[in-house]
């Protein structure tokens, strides 16, 4: 069965050229007009993946992604922004609000092809890796508040904020890229998050993160 892309553009011309080019990839695809519309779809249709320009009306890309991510079920959903806005800032707010990658216009469709197979690459692993420890509660049982509190209490706010990029599967150059830190410093705060959770490598460590509500 084919996996699902969300192609989110207010130009037609740009949804056209884009689903024709994942159509013919091998990829289902289905489109939106703007954020809003994407919103319904991606509840509806639950896809494995969303491009989305950012200037829209009714929503833009950014509130689109920020509200996609409050949503426990596509906390782990990638997101990649396209738009013509390459400023630094601009940059930074895309990150800030949850995508993957940021993907400046004009850009090469065998780019994005590329980029949406890594990422897709990328969440199927951690998904089956998830899945896969369905089964080990007893391993590690639910949490109650106080533990939570517990556990939460006793990372730092660095160590937080790696974590949330984590359960995205992000690399430590991404999540560097993302909190100004180097990936040998970012890999400092996994060992330590390993380490205080008793897990044993990234996979676990999300699950576990995921399981017990660790994360937003």
């Amino acid at each position: 069965m084919p996996l699902t892309i969300l192609v989110v553009d207010d130009d037609p011309g740009t949804r056209l050229s884009i689903s024709d080019y994942l159509e013919l990839s091998g990829y289902s695809v289905i489109v939106a007009n703007d954020g809003q519309e994407a919103l319904i779809k991606v509840e509806e249709c639950h896809p494995d993946l969303m491009v989305t320009d950012i200037v829209m009306p009714r929503m833009n890309g950014y509130e689109l992604v920020r509200q996609v991510r409050q949503k426990p079920e596509f906390r782990l959903l990638p997101v990649i922004l396209l738009t013509a806005r390459t400023k630094t800032q601009e940059r930074i707010l895309g990150y800030q609000s949850g995508c993957d990658l940021y993907l400046p216009k004009p850009f090469e469709l065998e780019e994005l092809g590329a980029a949406i197979r890594n990422l897709l690459a990328r969440s199927q692993i951690i998904q089956s890796a998830f899945r896969a420890a369905e089964p080990e509660e007893e391993n590690h049982p639910q949490l109650n508040n106080t533990q939570k509190s517990k556990w939460l209490l006793d990372f730092t706010p660095r160590e937080r904020e790696v974590l949330e990029l984590l359960t995205h599967g992000l690399s430590n150059a991404d999540m560097g890229q993302k909190l100004h830190l180097s990936p040998r410093t970012v890999e400092k705060y996994v060992s330590s998050l390993l380490k205080k959770t008793a897990t044993s490598n990234r996979a676990e460590l999300v699950r576990f993160a995921m399981k017990h509500g660790l994360v937003e």
